[in-house]
C-alpha cells in the first residue's frame, strides 16, 4: 500500500472533491422474541430517569433455560401432550408459524422494515443502559462514525435484480392471487445513489448529533473549533457526510443560541475531508488490499455460511414463490434477490420527510413474505457481516484497526501510532488530522463499519453465528445485520466528566461507547453501571488494535 508523497497537493485534491460533489429517546422495538418485556424494561428505565438493568439482555438469554427447568419438574403425561402440540406449530428458531398465511395471498402488512438487514432504514435499537447524558456529566468529547444513508441497489445486484424478474416473467404462465402484479411489473431502480429518503436521513443525523452534543457544539462553535469532517471517497458516501453538515449546521442556526453564523456551513462542506477509495490509497474508512483477507482459505466463509443458512430457510419460500408463479423454477439465490426487491423498492419510493416508509410507499413485494420469513432474511444478512467482516472471519477485526488507532489518538490527544491501514501522511499533518478538537465525523460503508466495531471489541460477547438455526438479536448479545450496519447507521463515542470530576483538572475521564442508540457493552475496562469506562482502562482494553491485531497475516 502506497503512502501520498505531498501533503499540500493531497489535501488540494482530497478537498476539492468535496466543493464538486439531549432529549428523551424513543425506542421502536425490532420485532423479535420476547420483544413486550424488553420494551417495559427500557419503559421503566426511563421512567426511573437513572440507571438501566445492563444484564437485561443476559436475562432474557436465561429465562428458557429457567423456564426448562420448571417444566422438567412438573412433567406428567398431559404436559409431555401439550409439549408435542407445542413443538409441532412452533419453528426450530422458537417463534410460532404465521398463523394468517398472509404470504399466500400476497396480502401481508406488517412493518418488517427492522428486519432487511443491512438495508433496513436506521431505527434506534433497544438499550439495557439508558443512553441519556446522565445527570451531572459534561461530554467533553463527541466522535460519530456514520454509514451513508438509504441508496439504490449497487450496479451488479441491479442487474440480477433485472434478470430475476425478466426470467419469471419468460417463464410463468399464471400467477397466483395476489402475485398478479409480477406480470406488467417493470424494474426501473437507479444505481449506487442515495435514495431521496437516503438524503433526509443524512440531515436528520446532523441534526440528531447536535441536538444530543449541543452544548458541546456551541462551545466547540464560539471557540472556533468546528466537528472535523471526513468521508471515504464514494459519491454516496460523500453526499451522505454533506448532507449530514447541513443538518448539524442548520439545526444549529435554526435553534438560536447566536453560534453557527452563514458562513459556517460552506466553509465546513468546503473543509470536508475526502479519502479516495483507490488501491493505492490508504484509507481507514474503507477496506484497503489485505491479500489473505481477500484470496486466503476465510475468503468464502461468508458465502458458505449463507449457503447453508439458504438449504434451511428458503425452500419453503422458493417451492410457494414457483406454485404462485406456475413455471418458475427458481435458485434459492433468486429468492433471496426477489425478497430484496421490497427493501430498495420501499426506500426508493418512501416519501420525504417520512423517515420510516409509509405503507402506502411500500413494495408490493413486500407483501409476499411473512414476518417469520424475514426474521430469516435478517439472519441471512448477519451471516455475511459476521462472517465476511466481522469477528466470524479470523481477518475480520484487522481490517478496522487503523480507525482504530486513530480514534486512539483522538481521545487521548496523541499522534498515532499504526502500520495498517492508516494514511501516514494524513495522520501526520494537523491541516488533515487534528488532534484536540471537541466533535469529529467520519462516514463510511457497512462492511469497513462491521470490521470496526469488531476490532474495538464491541461485539465480543458474541459467539460465532449458526448457520443450520437462526438466533435473535436477542440470543446473540445484540448483534444483527439490521441493529449493527442499517442505513445511516452511527457508532458515537463520547468523553464525559461527571460531578466532582467535571472541570480540566478533576478525576479520570470517562468514556462511553452508542452503537445506533444502544449503550454497547464494554468488556475488559471496568465498565460501570452507565456503561462507561475509564479513558486509560479503555485505552488498555483496546490492546488488540494497538498492537496491529493480525496484520501481519495480510
Amino acid at each position: 500500500m502506497k503512502e501520498s508523497r505531498s501533503v499540500s497537493g493531497l489535501v488540494g485534491a482530497v478537498r476539492g472533491a468535496a466543493s464538486r460533489s439531549g432529549g428523551v429517546y424513543k425506542y421502536d422495538l425490532v420485532p423479535e422474541e420476547d420483544q413486550e418485556a424488553a420494551a417495559a424494561a427500557t419503559q421503566r428505565s426511563h421512567r426511573r430517569g437513572g440507571q438501566a438493568d445492563a444484564g437485561w439482555m443476559r436475562k432474557e438469554e436465561a429465562s428458557p433455560q429457567r423456564g426448562l427447568r420448571v417444566v422438567r419438574f412438573a412433567l406428567s403425561g398431559v404436559c409431555l401432550l401439550a409439549v408435542i402440540l407445542v413443538t409441532a406449530v412452533f419453528s426450530p428458531s422458537g417463534r410460532p408459524h404465521d398463523k394468517t398465511g398472509c404470504e399466500l395471498r400476497g396480502n401481508c402488512t406488517g412493518d418488517v422494515s427492522h428486519l432487511w438487514g443491512q438495508y433496513s432504514p436506521y431505527f434506534s435499537v433497544p438499550s439495557g443502559m439508558d443512553p441519556r447524558v446522565p445527570a451531572g456529566c459534561e461530554v467533553t468529547f463527541a466522535q460519530v462514525l456514520s454509514r451513508h444513508g438509504a441508496r439504490w441497489p449497487t450496479r451488479r445486484r441491479s442487474a440480477e435484480y433485472r434478470a430475476v424478474v425478466e426470467g419469471i416473467q419468460r417463464a410463468t404462465t399464471s400467477y397466483g392471487a395476489g402475485y398478479e402484479f409480477i406480470r406488467d411489473y417493470e424494474y426501473g431502480l437507479g444505481l449506487d445513489e442515495l435514495t431521496a429518503l437516503g438524503q433526509r436521513q443524512m440531515a436528520e443525523s446532523g441534526a440528531a448529533f447536535f441536538e444530543r452534543y449541543e452544548a458541546l457544539a456551541r462551545a466547540a462553535a464560539a471557540a472556533a473549533d468546528p466537528p472535523f469532517i471526513r468521508a471515504s471517497g464514494s459519491s454516496r458516501v460523500v453526499m451522505s457526510a454533506q448532507n449530514w453538515t447541513r443538518g448539524f449546521y442548520e439545526r444549529m442556526e435554526g435553534g438560536g443560541g447566536g453560534d453557527g453564523g452563514d458562513g459556517d456551513l460552506p466553509r465546513a462542506l468546503a473543509d470536508m475531508l475526502i479519502l479516495p477509495e483507490t488501491d493505492q490509497f490508504n484509507n481507514t474508512l474503507e477496506h484497503v488490499p489485505c491479500p489473505r483477507f481477500e484470496d486466503g482459505p476465510h475468503a468464502g466463509l461468508k458465502a458458505r455460511k449463507q449457503a447453508a443458512w439458504r438449504e434451511v430457510w428458503a425452500p419453503p419460500i422458493k417451492r410457494r414463490l414457483e406454485a404462485k408463479l406456475r413455471g418458475a423454477n427458481l435458485s434459492l439465490a433468486e429468492v433471496v434477490a426477489v425478497m430484496e426487491l421490497c427493501p430498495f423498492e420501499t426506500v426508493a419510493a418512501a416519501p420525504v420527510p417520512v423517515l420510516i416508509p409509509a405503507a402506502a410507499a411500500r413494495s408490493p413485494f413486500c407483501a409476499l413474505f411473512s414476518h417469520d420469513e424475514w426474521t430469516g432474511y435478517d439472519y441471512h444478512q448477519s451471516l455475511d457481516k459476521w462472517y465476511g467482516y466481522g469477528r466470524g472471519n479470523p481477518l475480520g477485526p484487522t481490517q478496522g484497526i487503523g480507525f482504530g488507532n486513530e480514534l486512539i489518538a483522538r481521545l487521548t490527544g496523541q499522534p498515532v501510532r499504526d502500520n495498517t491501514t492508516t494514511n501516514r501522511t494524513l495522520d501526520g499533518s494537523p491541516a488533515t488530522f487534528p488532534l484536540g478538537r471537541r466533535l469529529y465525523a467520519d462516514f463510511s460503508h457497512d462492511n469497513t463499519m462491521s470490521s470496526i466495531f469488531a476490532a474495538l471489541g464491541l461485539f465480543d460477547g458474541t459467539q460465532d453465528l449458526p448457520a443450520g438455526r437462526k438466533l435473535s438479536p436477542r440470543r446473540t448479545h445484540g448483534f444483527s445485520a439490521a441493529w449493527a450496519v442499517p442505513f445511516s447507521a452511527r457508532m458515537y463515542v463520547e468523553k464525559m466528566r461527571c460531578g466532582s470530576e467535571r472541570g480540566d483538572q478533576g478525576g479520570p475521564e470517562l468514556v462511553r461507547v452508542l452503537l445506533n442508540d444502544r449503550v454497547m457493552p464494554l468488556r475488559g475496562c471496568g465498565m460501570d453501571a452507565l456503561g462507561r469506562c475509564e479513558l486509560g482502562a479503555f485505552v488498555k482494553s483496546l490492546s488488540f488494535v494497538r498492537h496491529g491485531g493480525l496484520w501481519g497475516e495480510c
